[in-house]
């Protein structure tokens, strides 16, 4: 067996270790190079950061997608923010205090709960930018329908 001794680290190395220690976690890190989300992965420090929905709104992470295409190709930073800007699929994070309470209006319960895969109008809620992507809060009248996998939704 072959000892391999570590070389010392240059400047440069340990200028980036001390930023990756000191970096702050956001939304992007649940997801995976495949593009898939994980909410296990999500550190409990952003969701406490987030905007909380109010009244009868429900905040949503739209669906980033994947950074490669089928066939390999990496996609730009910018490709997969209009993506993501352009998606009709999103993870419940939050449901407000009155979402689905009213029982005239939801005679079934609710449309949806805190941790669906759900798709909603094109340009239903409002977009809330924050450090390291967006969020929606959306009316709880506005989900469409559920979904398992948002993979399973083509995006245009």
């Amino acid at each position: 067996m072959e000892v391999v001794e570590e070389r010392p680290l240059t400047a440069l190395e340990r200028k980036w270790q001390e930023q990756e220690k000191a970096r702050v976690p956001v939304l992007d890190d649940a997801y995976d190079e495949e593009g898939k989300f994980s909410p296990d992965t999500l550190d409990p420090g952003v969701l406490n950061r987030l905007p909380r929905p109010t009244g009868w709104r429900i905040a949503i992470l739209p669906y980033r997608g994947a950074q490669k295409t089928k066939g390999g190709i990496v996609l730009s930073e910018e490709t997969q923010k209009r993506t993501q800007l352009a998606t009709t699929v999103g993870y419940v994070l939050e449901l407000g205090p009155l979402a689905y309470a009213d029982g005239e209006k939801f005679p079934a319960g609710a449309w949806c709960k805190k941790g669906d895969w759900i798709v909603f109008g094109r340009y239903a809620g409002a977009r809330i930018p924050i450090d390291g992507g967006e969020i929606r809060f959306i009316n709880d009248d506005e989900v469409i329908g559920l979904i398992n996998d948002p993979q399973d939704i083509l995006h245009m």
